[in-house]
């Protein structure tokens, strides 16, 4: 059985006018906050983290209400990552992630908007070590492991899911490790490329030598797959327990 994994270096606004209604089960969606710069900025020992050294102030603009209004015409469900800045309907299953956060100048917890009428949720994830040092190359980062539980709870086999803010690709890496059909966009090139190659080297075990050559772990990834690149689109159609030839 084969599915698919597809990104777009793109606006996602345009990419969603493109799209039929109700084209995805599931939209699993963290966009901008627009957040004032001293509520996201560390201070003293934490001047150097990432969202600081990153363009956030170049994209962290809270979107308008047409993203909403074009995110609910293509997708039949949605989780919204901090819902609580935006004008959403009333929720009755909200997802609060419990970040085990030390440090206390910085949120304990976020908070996801969803449209599923179930009793609301809560994980508990370490927003440090483990996944989230492995994406530190984008300065709003959230786990792998928070997107499977996401998966987990709220989606069905055979769902189709979209992203409309890759970011560093944890919702397209839990779903190719969960076996769910993705698509996604990310308008900063940079963040796009560095998505794309975490998500080679993490899911098909693929790494870039110093001399430019792929190279691919077939002891430990037994995946074929084929990659088909146009510009700004990076198509991935797996078959799961297959060799190299």
């Amino acid at each position: 059985m084969s599915f698919i994994s597809e990104v777009y270096n793109c606006d996602c606004m345009e990419f969603m006018r493109n799209q039929p209604d109700n084209r995805f089960d599931l939209a699993i969606v963290d966009p901008p906050y627009g957040l004032p710069s001293k509520s996201t900025h560390g201070r003293g020992k934490l001047k150097d983290r990432s969202l600081n050294r990153g363009n956030i102030h170049q994209w962290d603009f809270r979107p308008p209400k047409e993203y909403f209004d074009e995110l609910f015409r293509v997708s039949k469900n949605q989780i919204i990552w901090g819902g609580n800045y935006f004008e959403l309907p009333p929720c009755r299953c909200f997802v609060c992630w419990d970040k085990e956060q030390v440090w206390e100048n910085f949120s304990q917890c976020e908070f996801a908007w969803t449209s599923f009428d179930k009793p609301a949720k809560m994980i508990r994830l370490a927003n440090r070590g483990g996944d989230a040092d492995k994406a530190k190359f984008h300065p709003t980062a959230k786990n792998v492991k928070l997107y499977e539980y996401l998966l987990r709870t709220f989606a069905n086999k055979g769902d189709i899911i979209f992203d409309s803010h890759l970011g560093s690709a944890p919702s397209r890496i839990a779903c190719y490790k969960l076996g769910f059909e993705f698509y996604g966009c990310e308008i900063d090139e940079e963040y796009y490329k560095l998505a794309d190659e975490r998500f080679r080297r993490e899911c098909l075990g693929e790494y870039t030598m110093k001399d430019g050559r792929t190279a691919i772990q077939l002891d430990i990834f037994r995946s074929h797959y084929t990659n088909k690149v146009t510009e700004g689109h990076i198509t991935f159609i797996m078959f799961p327990a297959t060799f190299f030839s």
